[in-house]
């Protein structure tokens, strides 16, 4: 084959051609047996096809690199299923949509894509080292722009833009202590825990104090140019998927023991947040789930949180402080990453009061209750199931009306809202039926079936038993239905477990005022008084209100919605769209009910 035909031929390499067409010019100085060689060997088929594989490859790799359209794909079905199940009931096709896309072998193969895609299986060539001295020491320099971004602070010193600075205890040199996820140092990637900053914008920083380096970058503009010795540890932080509800309100600004006010996330109890770090023991980073694309911010962890309310208490409850005094208060008032609060003995004289195990009373006996010390809870999307639904706990103060919205929600549509019948003790009274109002047996009976545990909640009122059976709420909800229940707020914890999966509305009262004008001006029935025949009393409805705080202040974390019965119609609509809400929509749920 001639190196004119190779040349004409379209899928012969070009650079094979070339190669045989320069042989001509060596003819007059090598051998012919050397020539003839060389040409059998670049006009063989076998090696011109190893040449254009190696040539697609190499175009492949450094042209077209095959890459994933979407490494989250998970998340995207996540939302996918949220925006369909408000739409289930308008079509038939986004019905079948939903259930298909709960599939679970439909999210595994997500996962395991996402899994894949995130990872990098290009093969990268290692850096070409620089030669250099022992003795001498890595730099590495980075710029940053700039931006209108909070400045993150950091413990016992002052902020950089996206990350924390401290001295380091042993060398007195200015470190970096955290990256804010989000931030302009984590997007950048090139900055990580434990960089020595020797210079900011040309400005030698040894000898100086993080607040002086605060004034630096305060007095810049536009680019901020870094000198850093990097840290012998790897950089690069990874997300947590961990979503938590917050069980308490938190204000950074009135935090005297936060590292930097600016770097805190500000949350309300019930908010749901996305706790990206917790490589930090005391101060997590999170952001709101409602806000994505926000910058993390510091929230006191689980551990410190524990630890504030139990400082809070034994303040609270010591008389004498001299005698008193613990570790646990030294703990508290101790800023984070001080020794003492970094010691192993502070952990064990600071252990959660156990909670007493005890059968509620319907007298005043909930103070066991305020023992647990409220901080996060782990919640993950709990989507509906067709056909069965979550039962519906209706908690409120005694008297506040929360039966009475049980009652006309069941008469709305009886076949679909329906009510377990609740056992007692007490024996039956005139004009009740046994069956109807309650199953009324005997003491050793209901005692023997409470210690089997075939009761998902019981107490005690006026020395006689009153309950509600296990098997009685499961056969509402095995038969399609959406079961209401009204018990005792202090049936919460009880009533709260993976098996029952409870949407829990707390029925609020209204102030005194509005509860006595509206209640007067509806001639409500005390239901205090056994006859049924006389109106509230100003004590009663004082005790409403009282009953109502208590129950938000001890259990309020617990409620998925709340709502005011300050007008029963209103109170009933707002009933029914958060009994709808809990049908068709996810909702955030305990992590340990959707695993």
């Amino acid at each position: 084959m001639t190196a004119e035909v190779m040349a004409a031929d379209a899928n012969w390499d070009p650079a094979l051609s070339k190669l045989v067409s320069s042989l001509k010019e060596t003819e007059t100085l090598s051998s012919e047996q050397e020539i003839d060689f060389l040409k059998t060997l670049l006009e063989s088929k076998e090696l011109n096809a190893l040449v254009n594989v190696h040539s697609k490859v190499a175009k492949v790799g450094r042209d077209d690199k095959l890459a994933p359209l979407l490494s989250t794909s998970t998340q995207v079905l996540l939302e996918v299923l949220e925006q369909l199940s408000q739409r289930c009931h308008l079509s038939p096709i986004c019905k079948e949509a939903f259930y298909l896309l709960q599939n679970p072998h439909l999210q595994s193969l997500l996962c395991a894509h996402d899994a894949i895609a995130q990872k990098d299986f290009y093969p990268h060539l290692p850096e070409i080292p620089v030669e250099m001295d022992e003795d001498e020491e890595t730099i590495k320099i980075v710029q940053l722009v700039k931006s209108n971004e909070p400045l993150a602070g950091a413990q016992s010193a002052e902020p950089i833009v996206g990350a924390t600075i401290k001295t380091d205890e042993d060398t007195g040199k200015i470190i970096i202590a955290r990256i804010m996820h989000g931030g302009a140092a984590d997007r950048s990637g090139l900055i990580h825990v434990g960089d020595e900053v020797i210079e900011v914008n040309g400005i030698n920083v040894e000898g100086k104090t993080p607040g002086d380096v605060l004034q630096i970058l305060q007095n810049s503009e536009g680019t901020i140019t870094f000198k850093l010795v990097p840290s012998d540890g790897k950089g690069g932080q990874r997300e947590s998927k961990v979503r938590v509800r917050a069980h308490f309100d938190y204000n950074p600004e009135n935090d005297p023991y936060i590292p930097c006010k600016e770097a805190g996330l500000a949350f309300q109890r019930g908010d749901i947040l996305h706790i990206v770090s917790q490589d930090d023991a005391y101060w997590w980073q999170a952001r709101k789930e409602s806000e994505r694309t926000a910058r993390a911010g510091l929230i006191p962890s689980r551990a410190l949180q524990e630890r504030r309310v139990i400082h809070e208490r034994t303040q609270r409850d010591t008389t004498d402080g001299d005698s008193k005094k613990g570790s646990c208060a030294s703990i508290c008032t101790t800023p984070p990453g001080s020794p003492m609060l970094n010691s192993s003995s502070s952990t064990s004289s600071c252990r959660q009061p156990k909670t007493k195990k005890i059968m509620y009373d319907l007298a005043e006996n909930d103070d066991f209750d305020r023992e647990m010390i409220a901080t996060y809870e782990e919640v993950a999307k709990l989507y509906p199931r067709p056909g069965v639904f979550r039962p519906v706990v209706l908690i409120g103060a005694p008297g506040v009306g929360r039966n009475e919205l049980k009652r006309r929600l069941t008469a709305r549509d009886p076949e679909k809202f329906r009510s377990p019948v609740p056992y007692t003790t007490r024996p039956i009274r005139q004009g009740e039926v046994p069956g109807r109002e309650y199953i009324f047996i005997s003491r050793e009976k209901m005692e023997a079936d409470v210690s089997a545990g075939k009761f998902i909640e019981h107490g005690e009122y006026k020395g006689h038993l009153y309950g509600t059976s296990a098997e009685s709420v499961k056969s509402i909800v095995n038969a399609g239905c959406v079961c209401i229940l009204s018990p005792h707020y202090q049936a919460i914890k009880a009533l709260r477990t993976v098996q029952l999966k409870p949407f829990m509305i707390h029925i609020k009262p209204p102030s005194f005022d509005v509860l006595k004008e509206t209640r007067t001006a509806s001639r409500a029935k005390s239901t205090f008084d056994e006859t049924n025949s006389r109106g509230f009393t100003d004590e009663e409805f004082q005790d409403m209100v009282k009953h109502g705080e208590r129950i938000d202040f001890l259990y309020g974390h617990y409620f998925d919605e709340e709502i005011l019965n300050d007008d029963l119609a209103t109170a009933l609509e707002k009933l029914v769209n958060c009994v709808q809400r809990a049908e068709n929509e996810p909702l955030w749920a305990p992590a340990s009910w959707v695993q």
